[in-house]
């Protein structure tokens, strides 16, 4: 996303910008946090989880390198609506929600791409909402897998059953039953805690429609660098 932004623009923020490692499992935002960062990943996978009162959790959506966490706080003071998690070991920059926001004041192209990330990222929710309900699960694991592969820069995902159950909203037996299958028709290679990649095309003939669908909205309206 900032590698989109025209040479002046991006001049507006990259002073601010500072560069860190997200360890997999780090706890960005709770529910009502006060979004006071934004972060920008290079290469990984930040996952948005909506939590139930009883702790039960699904996920409903994924941003990597196409877009941010936190990017409406540069608009307005806001508070996070999701726990923020980092999936995958992720590289990124980040920037004060305060610091982006006098960008945003100064910059026309910086307020249409905060426009333009919010209306994909709403896209992306509301058709993992009709995905989780509609769905097999084996279909919603393909779809997460190449939502997860077109933002990291290498065939191997480190993951846990665990880790998969709560973005699926399934149980962890579910999981398994399903990574065999898939592994069983030459698809991926499953081992504890990692998912190797074989054949993507294969997943893609498996996946359901809402990975086509999402991804069309992020090639719209974010245009890549």
């Amino acid at each position: 996303m900032l590698a989109a932004l025209p040479p002046e623009d991006y001049g507006l923020v990259a002073p601010h910008l500072t560069h860190m490692d997200l360890e997999r499992g780090r706890l960005l935002y709770e529910p009502g946090d006060r979004m006071d960062v934004v972060y920008f990943p290079h290469d990984g996978v930040i996952s948005l989880m909506t939590l139930m009162e009883n702790g039960a959790a699904i996920e409903s959506a994924a941003i990597g390198r196409e877009g941010a966490v936190g990017l409406t706080a540069a608009v307005a003071p806001r508070q996070s609506l999701s726990r923020a998690v980092v999936q995958t070991h992720c590289r990124c920059s980040r920037i004060g929600a305060n610091q982006l926001h006098e960008a945003w004041v100064k910059s026309p192209r910086i307020r249409e791409m905060i426009d333009r990330h919010s209306e994909a990222l709403l896209g992306h929710a509301t058709q993992a909402a009709a995905c989780n309900a509609l769905h097999s699960v084996e279909a919603r694991f393909c779809r997460w897998l190449l939502t997860c592969h077109d933002r990291i820069s290498t065939n191997t995902v480190a993951l846990t059953q665990e880790v998969v159950a709560d973005m699926l909203g399934v149980q962890r037996t579910t999981v398994t039953a399903v990574a065999r299958a898939l592994q069983g028709k030459g698809l991926i290679r499953y081992r504890r805690g990692v998912v190797d990649i074989v054949d993507r095309d294969g997943l893609q003939a498996l996946a359901c429609e809402c990975y086509d669908v999402i991804r069309r909205h992020y090639d719209r309206l974010l245009p890549a660098a």
